[in-house]
C-alpha cells in the first residue's frame, strides 16, 4: 500500500464518508486529497482542508468496505497528522456524527479529544435524515489533535 496525493479522489469513497452531494462538493474543490493506493485501485482515502491560520481539518476519511478493519484507516489518519505537522499546522481537527461509534473510537485512539458537538448538524444541514447503527445521526461530534506536542 502506498499513500500519495491524488487529483482524481473516488467519487464513491467521498459519498461513504459524507452522503450529501453539497457538502462534498463545497469542500472538495478547497482540499488536498491523499489517497491509499494497491497498484492502481484507490482502497482508502482522505481529505486535508485548510480552515484557519495554524489549523487543518480532515473534512473526509473513507475505506472501501472490502478493506475495512485491516487498519488502514488508522494509517490514513496517521499519515493526515504526519502532513498536517509537516506543513506546519499546530491543530488537526476532525468531526464525525454522534451515531459513528467506531468512527470516534478510532480518532480518540489516534490521539483526538472531544472539543465540541454541534447540536443537530445533521438535521439542519442534510436534506434527509441519516441513520447509523440503527440511531438517527443528529449531531456532529468535533475533535482535535494538537500538533506542537510531541
Amino acid at each position: 500500500m502506498e499513500i500519495r496525493p491524488t487529483d482524481r479522489p473516488s467519487r464513491t469513497l467521498l459519498l461513504q464518508a459524507d452522503e450529501s452531494e453539497a457538502s462534498v462538493n463545497d469542500y472538495l474543490p478547497r482540499s488536498r486529497c491523499y489517497a491509499a493506493f494497491e497498484e492502481d485501485r484507490i482502497i482508502g482515502q482522505y481529505l486535508l482542508l485548510h480552515t484557519r491560520p495554524f489549523t487543518a481539518e480532515v473534512v473526509n476519511i473513507a475505506v472501501t468496505p472490502d478493506r475495512q478493519r485491516q487498519g488502514i484507516g488508522t494509517t490514513l489518519l496517521q499519515h493526515a497528522i504526519r502532513t498536517a505537522r509537516k506543513a506546519g499546522f499546530r491543530l488537526l481537527e476532525i468531526g464525525t456524527g454522534d451515531s459513528g461509534t467506531g468512527q470516534i473510537a478510532l480518532y480518540e485512539r489516534c490521539g483526538f479529544v472531544r472539543c465540541g458537538v454541534d447540536v443537530d448538524y445533521f438535521r439542519k444541514h442534510y436534506p434527509a435524515p441519516i441513520f447509523e447503527n440503527g440511531v438517527e445521526c443528529r449531531h456532529m461530534v468535533r475533535l482535535r489533535l494538537e500538533l506542537f506536542r510531541e
